[in-house]
């Protein structure tokens, strides 16, 4: 049977996997997110999908994305939030959930995470309160709980691999010996796929998991095997789940606040009890090493048509122990140059005005290159005033370009990973624009994560400047221009 269906969250790891998913069964998907560019990059074109933007802060939006939909996932967390994430959270839930009550909503669809006894870490109350938020509106909600799920792009499966490929050593907290049963994430699709036309005629919670119990030390080993790396694991009760959380924000590129609510939701047993889910809706589950190799064959994979996907000699580059989230430094700025006086500046990148802002930097680090085991600098300039993908600025080369919106260029020196640099023109109200400048870094084993911390002040005092002056210069020429005008006119 086709639904009519709203993913709220869309733009998340489970959302962006779902889609082309339930499209491929023939059903009409809305897609919402806050952060519309993102998942528009992550999802193809369809003629059963909308893509829409939506922040569930402002309920007057919520309500008319909901009409004539038959079935809600709500795959919406706020662990990246911040410390008052709970509140957050419950919020947003709840803003949901009224609009949804005077919705023709039959089903809602909840992904939760699993509820260890005797243990409520703050990122597992919001979701428990979150799931009683959603079957409080009376209509029928599943809502399925599951603990670490494997698979390319999987926050917690990422956050070990960057640790694997980044250090030799690793110290950890003595929960390192908890257990627990990961799901392959093609297993927790299905279920959530099966959730559609299951019957049941009340709200219920289904705990997932796979079919291995591991404790997370042997979980760290299999998948070191699976990358072909040799690691120390030292767990030492002087590391508390805080203070890993803080030294997660510096080794991997998952966000600090999100890596603490993961490190406080697994200093438990994580068992999913899978009877009573495998008697609903049966499936065969993957076993572990088997979804641990799946998901190593799926990363690089997973990057084509998202950030990559644009330019064939960066997949080339790419190479599978690069960080899968990258470190980013940048700065933004609002002014009250237009979007094409801000295009205008940004063309001429390379040129005589060189980077707008510490040209002795930028020149210095394409002389240091040749050192590094690249070639001497080559002054590259497009040959039209249009840029295209694949046209060079110096070392760096076009891979995505949307005129007086956005503009990619993949880093083009040698360095032990893989980066881009990118512009960014918003509109913001009262007729003002945000240009965000921001260089975004996949680093390659402990050496691409000490280059990048080596670069990382340099970056900060740089992007600060020179967003500044691609502004300053755009509203300078933008005034002499009108001044120009009014005197000819």
């Amino acid at each position: 049977m086709a639904h009519r269906i709203i993913i709220v969250g869309a733009s998340g790891y489970i959302g962006s996997q779902l889609i082309p998913l339930l499209l491929e069964q023939g059903h009409q998907v809305i897609a919402c997110a806050r952060n519309i560019q993102y998942l528009t990059d992550r999802v193809q074109q369809h003629p059963n999908l909308r893509c829409e933007y939506l922040d569930l802060e402002n309920k007057t939006t919520i309500e008319p994305l909901l009409f004539d939909c038959d079935i809600g996932y709500f795959l919406v967390h706020g662990m990246s939030h911040g410390h008052d994430f709970i509140d957050y959270e419950v919020s947003l839930a709840q803003n949901f959930a009224d609009a949804a009550e005077q919705s023709q909503l039959k089903r809602i669809i909840y992904l939760s995470a699993l509820q260890p006894e005797n243990h409520q870490s703050q990122h597992l109350l919001a979701r428990q309160k979150t799931g009683e938020i959603l079957r409080s509106t009376g209509i029928t909600t599943i809502e399925i709980q599951s603990g670490i799920i494997i698979g390319a792009g999987s926050a917690a499966l990422e956050i070990m691999t960057d640790f694997i490929n980044h250090l030799p050593i690793i110290l950890c907290p003595k929960w390192i010996h908890s257990q627990a049963n990961p799901i392959a994430i093609d297993n927790l699709n299905d279920y959530l796929i099966q959730c559609l036309d299951i019957e049941v005629s009340n709200s219920l919670s289904l705990e997932a998991g796979g079919p291995d119990t591991v404790t997370y030390l042997q979980l760290f080993n299999l998948l070191a095997k699976r990358l072909n790396k040799s690691i120390k694991i030292i767990p030492t009760r002087f590391i508390s789940p805080k203070f890993a959380g803080l030294w997660l924000g510096i080794i991997t590129s998952v966000p600090s606040e999100l890596g603490r609510a993961l490190l406080a939701g697994i200093d438990h047993d994580l068992l999913a009890d899978n009877s009573k889910i495998q008697q609903l809706m049966p499936q065969t589950l993957t076993p572990l090493p088997e979804a641990l190799k799946l998901a190593n064959h799926t990363s690089a994979n997973s990057l084509q048509g998202e950030i990559w996907g644009f330019d064939p000699s960066a997949l080339r580059r790419w190479q599978p122990d690069y960080g899968y989230y990258p470190k980013q430094a940048g700065a933004s700025f609002t002014t009250n140059a237009s979007a094409s006086s801000l295009w205008k500046v940004i063309l001429r990148l390379g040129g005589p005005e060189g980077y707008f802002f510490a040209n002795g930097l930028w020149r210095t680090r394409e002389w240091l290159d040749p050192l590094l085991g690249g070639s001497f600098p080559i002054r590259r300039k497009p040959k039209s005033d249009q840029l295209q993908l694949g046209d060079y600025i110096d070392s760096w080369k076009v891979i995505r370009c949307e005129n007086n919106e956005f503009l990619s260029l993949l880093f083009g020196m040698t360095a032990p990973g893989l980066g881009r640099l990118e512009f960014s023109i918003k509109e913001l109200e009262n007729n003002t624009r945000e240009l965000d400048v921001r260089a975004w870094w996949h680093p390659k084993g402990f050496w691409g994560l000490m280059y990048w911390f080596a670069m990382f002040p340099a970056h900060l005092f740089i992007f600060k400047g020179m967003v500044k002056a691609i502004c300053k210069k755009a509203e300078k020429e933008e005034k002499e221009e009108k001044e120009e005008k009014e005197e000819k006119g």
